[in-house]
């Protein structure tokens, strides 16, 4: 969202007025049956343990829990999730007919410098009632967290609002993303083209071409999301900025040579020594 829940000077309220925003719709919350939430919020959990089930072995997980679910009713919460098939984000991945879609460039590449290759994805966050989807841009030498947004639905503004965040700090020489509809609309596609950064999309159904940004939700919902049952938007909001703050200036990272993203990511790109830590744009609030 393009909303900055802890401006120093505008009221939320007047940034919805200046954005033509309702602002009873900066708190909406999706309105979900009580047992279809229970089970999404399971298969989520299955998923990110093992994200090449399907629909049938996630059906049959939930059969062994004791869940009496059909295989239909799994495929339909699976698409409301993004995922509904052996790897992740097929729904999320459905590229509309009008839509340009890139070749995957980075077949055997080799990275060695920050803002080489950029890579973003949308996962499914799941609510104490209700869900959400956010959006993460990664750079993929340091594994640095440029830019984040969370919304209530998959319009492409959301990942707009992301990028044009992430391009503030600098600027990729590839960027990679999935065949996503958000992703191939030209609203997205043109942010990149303009500033002649090179696209490369995952080919179907290979979410292991973006594995670094799959590590990232892994370790997000076992570190954060899952343990702390936010209620509401707002809430997952906060703790997600928090929980990214952590992530890329005091988590150490044993691929990285247990240095922090942070520190790669600036200490690279500026050569001398590491500054700008406080950059991360979706700062932590309180």
């Amino acid at each position: 969202m393009l909303i900055d829940w802890n401006h120093d000077v505008l009221s939320v309220t007047k940034q919805a007025d200046l954005l033509g925003i309702p602002r009873s719709s900066l708190y909406y919350e999706p309105i979900v049956d009580a047992y279809d939430e229970t089970l999404m919020h399971l298969i989520d959990e299955i998923y990110t343990e093992m994200p090449f089930y399907g629909s049938r072995k996630i059906a049959q997980a939930l059969q062994r829990m004791g869940h009496a679910v059909g295989r239909k009713r799994i495929q339909r919460l699976m698409r409301t999730m993004g995922i509904e098939a052996i790897y992740p984000k097929p729904n999320l991945s459905k590229p509309h007919p009008e839509h340009t879609v890139y070749p995957y460039l980075l077949r055997n590449a080799v990275i060695t410098e920050p803002d080489a290759v950029w890579a973003a994805d949308i996962t499914y966050v799941r609510l104490l009632k209700g869900f959400a989807y956010l959006i993460a841009v990664m750079d993929w030498y340091s594994r640095y967290v440029l830019s984040w947004e969370l919304s209530t639905s998959l319009e492409v503004d959301f990942c707009i609002a992301a990028l044009q965040r992430a391009l503030t700090l600098g600027k990729p020489e590839i960027f990679n993303i999935d065949q996503g509809s958000q992703f191939t609309s030209a609203d997205f596609t043109t942010l990149l083209t303009r500033e002649a950064v090179a696209i490369s999309m995952d080919g179907r159904g290979r979410t292991f071409d973006n594995i670094f940004i799959e590590r990232l939700w892994r370790s997000l919902k076992y570190e954060n999301i899952y343990i702390n049952d936010y209620q509401t938007v707002r809430d997952a909001r906060k703790g997600i900025g928090n929980y990214f703050l952590l992530y890329n200036t005091e988590r150490l990272h044993q691929a990285l040579g247990y240095v922090t993203p942070a520190e790669l990511y600036h200490g690279r790109r500026n050569k001398t020594g590491i500054t700008e830590l406080d950059a991360f744009p979706n700062r932590a609030v309180t």
